[in-house]
């Protein structure tokens, strides 16, 4: 077992609980907050059971996907406007259950549950399917174009999965005010997309050509 690689997970993982949970009940001023609880659960519990897979099976992709450092500076400003997004958002979420108001009705927070399982099911496919994901845009060693799987039907499927696992989020925090906010996500990511798709198309061979055969970028026959 990479030991360097399984404490750099374990830091990363535990710093994230800890902002979660200051983010989550901090602003809710109580530790009693179900919908809480059930989100830090079904956020953290499969996603360290992917880490572990991962660092089992393919410790090398664990170590791209633990990569943030991003180099390109249009991209620094996407990144940059996610975490206020994030931040606002979870905020926004806990303050509706604090004070109650603008908050959806219980079996909402069920259903959004069954929703972030299901993207997260189609972000591990995405994984699976390509070995070169990496949360910065880069060209790795040896990198081609993955045409197949998910990548026949869009573009980017991950970027498919992370707009369902965002929005999910509020709903399952049952907060109207913040699913408005977590509506910002869709636009990031456009953006984000606009400016991966014209770095690969300069710099990853075959690209341009993928672009000509796969149509649609996030969603079949829409866009």
């Amino acid at each position: 077992m990479n030991k360097p690689l399984l404490i750099q997970a374990l830091v990363k993982v535990s710093a994230g609980v800890l902002l979660m949970g200051a983010l989550l009940f901090a602003p809710a001023g109580t530790m009693d907050y179900p919908e809480g609880w059930r989100f830090m659960a079904i956020l953290f519990v499969p996603m360290i059971i992917a880490g572990f897979v991962m660092l089992a099976k393919c410790p090398d992709l664990l170590a791209k996907r633990l990569n943030m450092k991003e180099k390109l500076g249009e991209q620094k400003q996407v990144i940059a406007a996610s975490l206020v997004m994030f931040i606002a958002g979870f905020i926004a979420c806990s303050l509706s259950y604090r004070f109650g108001f603008l908050l959806l009705p219980g079996w909402v927070s069920w259903a959004a549950c069954a929703l972030f399982l299901a993207a997260y099911a189609l972000y591990a496919l995405v994984l699976r399917e390509n070995a070169f994901l990496s949360r910065t845009i880069e060209i790795q060693e040896n990198q081609h174009v993955v045409d197949t799987g998910l990548y026949a039907i869009v573009r980017h499927p991950m970027y498919s999965a992370t707009i369902l696992l965002f929005l999910a989020m509020p709903l399952i925090l049952r907060s109207i005010a913040g699913f408005v906010i977590f509506l910002l996500y869709p636009a990031i990511i456009i953006k984000r997309i606009r400016g991966e798709e014209a770095f690969l198309k300069e710099n990853l061979s075959g690209y341009d050509a993928y672009m000509r055969k796969v149509r649609w970028r996030l969603i079949p026959f829409i866009w």
